[in-house]
């Protein structure tokens, strides 16, 4: 459902994949991450028209733009899949821990947050594994801020600030039951 954002009208209603689970607004488009249809789909903004469909991995259901490529979190399949944002081209799928459910770009570096493996992965631009990084109880989601990434911990009840360099946790802070999405707005973290 696409709302207009002056007054609250909605002002369409798009069929999409089977339980949309992320959406991404990046490169020009809406993008629609389908977790049981195994694809994402690329919306017009304009007219809510699906412009491609491509395949993903199994359960997709998070992404992170790094101004050129998508990427995408595959849920069931335990990696994440790097498509051209232009074209749709399947760039390389790779492994990460288990359950990948949070993607941010930060640091010329992907992170992700790995839900069932208590970790987050930076992954190089170019699909390679840089570093692993304990963190709290069920990685949800993750926020670029800086110099910094910030990882919610569902089950934990946290979000913890991690300096994107090298993993070192700069802070834990408790926040409630059932921390999953997290975004900085420039100035604070929701």
């Amino acid at each position: 459902t696409r709302v207009r954002a002056s007054d609250g009208t909605v002002a369409g209603t798009f069929p999409v994949g089977k339980r949309p689970g992320a959406l991404l607004y990046a490169a020009g488009y809406v993008w629609c991450a389908n977790l049981l249809s195994d694809n994402v789909m690329k919306i017009n903004p304009s007219t809510g028209a699906i412009a491609a469909t491509y395949a993903a991995g199994d359960g997709p259901g998070g992404f992170a733009f790094d101004g050129t490529n998508m990427w995408i979190a595959n849920r069931e399949s335990n990696n994440v899949t790097k498509l051209a944002a232009a074209t749709g081209a399947n760039l390389g799928t790779f492994a990460v821990g288990k359950r990948p459910m949070g993607l941010a770009f930060a640091a010329n570096a992907i992170f992700v947050a790995n839900n069932f493996s208590n970790t987050v992965t930076k992954l190089s631009l170019a699909g390679a594994v840089l570093a692993t990084y304990a963190t709290g109880r069920s990685p949800f989601g993750v926020a670029a801020q800086g110099t910094n990434v910030w990882v919610s911990h569902y089950f934990g009840q946290t979000v913890a600030k991690l300096r994107a360099a090298d993993g070192v946790n700069l802070g834990t802070f408790k926040v409630g039951d059932g921390a999953a999405g997290i975004v900085f707005d420039g100035t604070n973290l929701w």
